[in-house]
């Protein structure tokens, strides 16, 4: 890859984020905390899949579940797994919600495509345990997951009961990530990234969508978040003084904004 037609510096977020390290540590810490206080309404480990990683984890609240909501995590498809964010289930079980939150196969063992295909899957599998609307959403690579149950081309048995996804920072066109050297374990062709790129496709009827960002992240994501806000037809925010990495922690706050964009009403 020529040197000027390289993109990486402009998806890197932990550079430009001040004690970026101490993230992932302190998820799975507050992660584990959190699975532990729930004792049996936490299940873990459930498959959906013969893959080691087609695994979600299931969090149930104190009584009758009002309905499912998905967290899909993100790491660019490379990194990470449900059990690093059991905390972010926090805001909507406090609402009275079940939260799914599913593994995936990652790059390079997967292509995008069929990443897509296994959270199309797992949502049916974990739709099949909890009764009542389904509302998805995900985080960075896990936004651009969400999106796509949300594109055209998705017709999954359970798409009548999405009520509402929220991708948050999402990757919304993966041309530009051909340009970085994440490619090199992505392997991403131009195919692929036409046909993965919620952008580039036309949103389901009836699919509510609204996007998340923050404020204060690269103007990739920025970039990313407003294109398909655009080219969606839906509303988008970025939340004052939110990074890429801090961005979601309001999931855990059962009356914070971005918990009543994914909840309320429903």
């Amino acid at each position: 890859m020529d040197q000027t037609d390289d993109l990486s510096r402009a998806y890197v977020n932990a550079d430009f984020i001040e004690d970026a390290a101490s993230y992932p540590p302190r998820w799975r810490t507050e992660a584990a905390t959190f699975r532990a206080t729930l004792g049996a309404r936490a299940r873990t480990g459930l498959p959906y899949g013969p893959g080691e990683r087609q695994t979600f984890d299931l969090f149930l609240p104190e009584g009758p579940a009002r309905g499912l909501m998905v967290f899909i995590h993100g790491g660019y498809w490379m990194a990470f797994g449900p059990g690093d964010w059991s905390g972010l289930a926090q805001g909507a079980l406090a609402r009275g919600w079940a939260v799914a939150m599913p593994g995936y196969t990652l790059a390079p063992h997967a292509r995008i495509a069929a990443m897509t295909r296994e959270i199309e899957t797992a949502i049916g599998a974990a739709a099949a345990m909890v009764d009542g609307p389904i509302v998805v959403t995900g985080h960075s690579a896990g936004g651009h997951l969400s999106a796509r149950m949300a594109c055209v081309d998705m017709t999954p048995d359970w798409a009548a009961r999405l009520r509402r996804v929220v991708p948050i920072s999402p990757l919304a066109d993966l041309r530009p990530l051909r340009r970085t050297t994440m490619n090199e374990t992505l392997h991403l062709d131009a195919a692929e990234a036409q046909a993965e790129s919620p952008a580039l496709l036309a949103r389901r009827d009836g699919s509510e969508v609204f996007v998340w960002v923050g404020a204060q992240e690269r103007p990739a994501f920025l970039w990313q978040a407003r294109l398909l806000s655009e080219e969606w037809n839906c509303p988008w925010h970025a939340a004052t003084g939110r990074h890429h990495f801090d961005v979601i922690e309001p999931l855990r706050e059962a009356e914070s904004d971005l918990t009543q964009v994914l909840l309320g009403g429903l």
